[in-house]
């Protein structure tokens, strides 16, 4: 049923007439990197050097990336907005996607980019463990042969925040007894660098940067070189782990032109507001003039942090070089940050909105859970990684496959091309950028509170809308909503999760089992055998339920909760209040009873324990008088 690898990758490679950009990946450990001129520290990179080398591939190409995996612990790359049509075994995310890349070995991940009709700008990430924290992230580029808009020239502009201490120190201080109100990990500072096609562009000349990363200018030892009258296009991706970003350019316009891969009508706009995950593209034009230089800014968002530390600079700067030597203009402080609104971008290419025939309501809530750690959940359910990646379930359950509950309580079914409305709530105070793979989904309708009677906060749907807002990433402020139509075409098994990395961690996350059937039928001859063989290594099970059983409802083992707290008494404490209701009352009995002189008399009482003493040097002292009364 399933290819051996080299077969599985060479008959996709020819499904097209088409090349193979073919790129090699040594994943490792790269001591003393310090971008941010503050703090050595070990990250994750890229053939011994870091960051990760950035990726630009022709849309007329597969993209096939050789992932040898040279740490001490399972790692994958999620090539993020990717279709992986009916093949989501490529997707990257572990447990979902695959087991994982053992130390020592190598995956091929085939990226069909010449058949999926994909173009614009997309990044590429670890999706295991939360490696992408510790660095391993970098731009994705699909060039199309014709763009929409023209322009002189291009360069992508990389956004991050950036930690002083490695992800898995932060994620146990993160989800900790000590941590009850879910307090995120703040960032230590704030990144912004840039490339061009496949190469990064080098400091500023004549600065000195930190040695291991002396290749790359950061912050202010970057710069972007304009020339006078010509227009440029900024890819704009925020690679964070948490905050968001606020994006602007001192004494420049700029037209949003794409976000997340969908081409759109020329939007003007001051300023760009970016969660984790999302991508614009804006046309920029240069001055005429050359006889200053100018500042481009990137400001976190602070109201994300629960404190800002006094050692934290949000307020990232880099420039504009028109003449080198020359002052740099630095227009700031603005007065407000402003965020762009999803519904008023129109996509060029027009897809009217399908009628609904499923939907599925998810509600966002964070607490503190009974074992007394902060958790995220989805309809009241923690999202803890299968014991068996999903779409391993998907092709070896056979008819079981079809049955939700086989997947786990955080496991979604979807049959083959209905048409999908997943309404997202948020009843968080802070806003979460969510993040569905295997799909671009149809903004279809928002809520500023979603429980508000007030239809100007809670807008009815409106159906037959002629060219809704197509993206992967969507931003849902505390409170609002989000209606994100699909069809579900894409048999195959697909996350849909906060990308905020911590959110994640602590549970915000369901995923899509879309097509089972479907899915199966497509993997014949395609799925690579390598991807069990590599479960095997890491002694992770490869089929059956989530829970590793030939079954589809035995999941004794599968990893759950931890659960909220229920509201009133606990079954322990009705218990225990009862037992000390009862002891009252025989108190209060006995009392009445010697009240109305029933029982023994005083004399009796002192004459009984008299008795009692003398017996009790007979027997050896107060041990023995407390053994028989025991």
């Amino acid at each position: 049923m399933f290819a051996p690898h080299f077969l599985h990758l060479l008959a996709l490679s020819t499904r097209a007439l088409a090349g193979v950009h073919e790129l090699w990946w040594n994943v490792t450990y790269v001591q003393n990197a310090n971008p941010d001129g503050l703090f050595d520290r070990r990250v994750i990179g890229v053939n011994g050097s870091w960051p990760p080398p950035p990726i630009s591939v022709d849309t007329t190409d597969a993209l096939l990336l050789h992932v040898t995996n040279a740490l001490d612990k399972p790692t994958t790359i999620h090539h993020h907005g990717m279709f992986f049509n009916s093949t989501s075994w490529m997707d990257g995310a572990a447990s979902v996607s695959q087991c994982g890349i053992p130390p020592g070995q190598t995956f091929d991940y085939l990226v069909p980019i010449n058949s999926s009709g994909q173009y614009g700008t997309y990044w590429a990430h670890a999706h295991a463990s939360g490696q992408y924290v510790d660095g391993l992230r970098t731009p994705l580029i699909l060039h199309p042969s014709n763009e929409t808009y023209q322009y002189d020239e291009e360069f992508t502009v990389i956004l991050g925040d950036w930690y002083h201490t490695e992800q898995a120190v932060l994620l146990k201080q993160f989800i900790n007894i000590a941590n009850p109100g879910g307090a995120e990990p703040v960032p230590d500072s704030g990144l912004i660098y840039f490339a061009q096609n496949s190469t990064y562009l080098p400091p500023i000349s004549g600065r000195s940067p930190a040695p291991v990363t002396s290749a790359v200018g950061f912050n202010e030892n970057s710069t972007l070189p304009f020339v006078p009258g010509r227009t440029y296009r900024l890819r704009v991706i925020n690679t964070s782990a948490f905050s968001a970003f606020f994006f602007w350019i001192d004494g420049h316009d700029m037209k949003i032109i794409e976000a997340d891969g969908t081409d759109i009508q020329e939007y003007p706009v001051d300023m760009l507001s970016l969660s984790v995950a999302q991508r614009y593209s804006v046309l920029v034009q240069a001055r005429t003039d050359s006889s200053s230089n100018w500042m481009i800014h990137a400001n976190m968002d602070t109201t994300m942090f629960d404190t800002v530390p006094s050692t934290l600079n949000p307020n990232i700067t880099s420039s504009i070089t028109y003449s080198p030597g020359e002052a740099i203009t630095d227009l700031s402080p603005i007065a407000n940050y402003s965020s762009i609104d999803d519904t008023a971008l129109v996509p060029t290419v027009p897809i009217p909105q399908p009628p609904v025939s499923k939907t599925v309501e998810l509600e966002v809530v964070f607490d503190t859970m009974n074992d007394g750690t902060n958790h995220a959940m989805f309809n009241g359910v923690v999202y803890n990684s299968p014991l068996v990646p999903a779409i391993m379930s998907t092709l070896t359950l056979g008819s079981n496959a079809t049955v939700q509950g086989a997947y786990g309580p955080y496991s979604i079914l979807l049959d083959h091309l209905e048409v999908v409305d997943i309404v997202i709530k948020n009843s968080d105070v802070g806003m979460h950028p969510f993040h569905l793979h295997g799909h671009q989904f149809q903004i279809v309708n928002q809520a500023e509170q979603y429980d508000s009677t007030d239809p100007s906060l809670n807008p009815p749907l409106v159906e037959g809308q002629a060219n809704p807002m197509r993206r992967d990433t969507v931003m849902i402020p505390g409170g609002g909503s989000a209606t994100l139509r699909i069809v579900a075409d894409n048999p195959g098994a697909w996350l849909l999760h906060c990308h905020i990395e911590w959110h994640l961690e602590a549970g915000l996350a369901v995923q899509f089992i879309e097509a089972p059937l479907q899915a199966q039928e497509r993997a014949v001859g395609q799925f690579p055998s390598l991807a069990f063989e590599q479960c095997a290594a890491l002694g992770v099970a490869d089929s059956g339920n989530a829970a590793g059983h030939p079954s589809a409802t035995d999941l004794a083992g599968l990893p759950l909760g931890p659960y909220q707290q229920k509201l009133g008494w606990l079954p322990k404490g009705i218990l225990a209040m009862a037992g000390c209701v009862f002891t009252a009352v025989i108190g209060m009995l006995t009392v009445v009873w010697y009240s109305m002189g029933v029982g023994d008399s005083e004399e009796e009482i002192e004459q009984e324990v008299r008795r009692e003493l003398e017996a009790k040097e007979k027997r050896g002292g107060l041990f023995g008088l407390l053994k028989k009364s025991q």
